[in-house]
């Protein structure tokens, strides 16, 4: 292939690793708890002892399904485990249970919007598995690893998607949008610092509308940014491959996060590399009709109808309703302040200002934000009814996620009452028109822009407890030598 046959488009397919919230492992009955001291939830079963027998947890059967009718995939019944043969140090029996050719679901799809425009991903297929160990390096450069099998047998819920983004930024929203799916659902956490989600990336480049080029696996992704870093600097070094004369090798690459490159591991396996063939100890799962139709009355509403029903019922611009809904909890946050204060574009300006600002800060996820809906819908009421001013009220709002204190509490214990006696504001206003004669001369000769500078000096030396609105007409009142 020559570059000359044609602009070079990247061609993005993407695997997504999402650990099932389910309080015990998929074929066995240890914990899940994260972070637990290495090795103690382990048992013979997830440590891949001779002559155990694995027992199927029906929650992460239900979670799974759950999933593949969100992302409206043909169900298949029946479903059906197999053995995925493979030998690594984390893998003591050397093979996975897994599923390949009867997952729980496939041939569905999930709306995006990227690139300025919506998009229809493909969803190759949805299937569970048991995850790996975990290998530890304590040393860099050391003689020896260590293995902590409480991962091994926690249910992963894998989501293989189509090869049908053409952009990185179409990745990111598709990563984002998968995630918070599985927040809406319920059925995991998906909290990435902890790998309960996951992600590798298939990556080819070809003419635009021509045959795909060779795809190169890329692993070692936990997070959005590597993924974004990995995906840019693949594209860019195949297309330099091609532009060279050259053919890209169908291989799987890991990404160094610290040097920013991809590095060749080995040439990419085919199926029957794998060996699958039927799990012998466990029997097809079949979804009856009763089945199917209690997992379909569970779906919640899902993030794209509850985008439209903030845009039609609460007046909302696309864009707020994109990023309220974006994360189950801020949507619910949103939605219950609404409910205690009745001013929906008020609220969503609060919220994707200062409380996403808040929680960036200080990288909480939404899902743990301190303030309480009563606590926001207070101080939006004391705003409301001249108590306090905006300004004040922005002070009020971080000391309030802070320290968990009521916003009538912080107000009355600062001072900060908003200022609306005449007296006290026209003897500022005099102050402010003094200090600042050109000023007030660019007003009166017809620079109207002037007053807000005027009224912004106010609100400076009253600390923003004055009330900008009487501060205008009085500043106005006086630059026009009416008192």
């Amino acid at each position: 292939m020559s570059a000359a046959t044609g602009e070079l488009v990247p061609c993005i397919g993407l695997e997504i690793h999402a650990e099932l919230a389910t309080a015990s492992k998929v074929f066995c009955s240890c914990s899940t708890t994260p972070l637990a001291a290495p090795n103690s939830q382990t048992c013979p079963v997830c440590l891949g002892l001779p002559g155990v027998l694995p027992v199927l947890n029906r929650k992460a059967v239900d979670y799974a399904l759950r999933v593949a009718l969100a992302l409206d995939c043909q169900i298949n019944i029946p479903t059906i485990f197999e053995r995925k043969n493979y030998y690594y140090p984390d893998l003591p029996k050397n093979y996975q249970i897994t599923q390949k050719r009867h997952p729980v679901g496939h041939g569905g799809w999930l709306e995006i919007v990227a690139d300025g425009q919506t998009q229809r991903v493909g969803i190759t297929d949805v299937h569970l598995e048991e995850d790996t160990g975990k290998l530890l390096h304590p040393e860099e450069g050391g003689a020896e690893s260590l293995v902590d099998f409480n991962r091994s047998g926690v249910p992963l819920l894998e989501i293989v998607g189509e090869p049908d983004l053409t952009s990185v930024e179409g990745a990111m929203a598709y990563m984002t949008s998968i995630r918070s799916l599985l927040l809406y659902l319920g059925v995991s956490e998906a909290k990435m610092e902890e790998g309960q989600l996951r992600f590798e990336a298939n990556v080819s480049v070809a003419p635009a509308g021509g045959e795909l080029g060779n795809r190169v696996e890329l692993k070692n992704l936990n997070s959005y940014r590597a993924v974004q870093r990995s995906l840019e600097y693949e594209i860019a070094r195949q297309k330099q491959v091609i532009a060279e004369g050259g053919r890209v090798a169908r291989e799987t690459r890991l990404w160094d996060d610290a040097r920013g490159v991809t590095e060749a591991m080995r040439s990419k396996e085919e199926a029957q590399d794998y060996r699958y063939f039927p799990e012998p100890d466990l029997v097809p799962v079949v979804f009856d009709e009763p089945w199917l139709a209690r997992a379909r009355e569970q779906l919640p509403e899902l993030p794209a109808a509850r985008r439209a029903r903030f845009i039609g019922e609460y007046a909302l611009p696309r864009y707020d309703a994109g990023v309220l809904t974006s994360d189950k909890a801020l949507a619910d946050f949103f939605e219950e302040v609404v409910r205690l204060q009745g001013e929906p574009k008020v609220v969503s300006n609060w919220v994707m200002g200062e409380l996403l600002r808040m929680l960036n800060e200080r990288n909480l996820e939404p899902s743990r934000n301190p303030l309480t809906p009563q606590q926001l819908a207070s101080l939006l009421e004391l705003v409301g009814r001249g108590v306090v001013s905006r300004l004040v009220a922005k002070s009020v709002f971080e000391e309030m996620f802070n320290s968990g204190r009521q916003p009538a509490e912080i107000v009355a214990a600062r001072g900060l009452t908003q200022i609306s006696d005449q007296a006290e504001l026209e003897a500022i206003a005099d102050q402010v028109i003094a200090s600042h004669p050109q000023v007030a001369a660019d007003f009166r000769g017809g620079k109207e822009k002037s007053l807000g500078f005027l009224i912004g000096q106010v609100m400076r030396q009253s600390q923003g407890r004055a009330n900008p609105k009487l501060a205008g007409d009085i500043l106005r009142r006086k630059l026009a030598g009416q008192g």
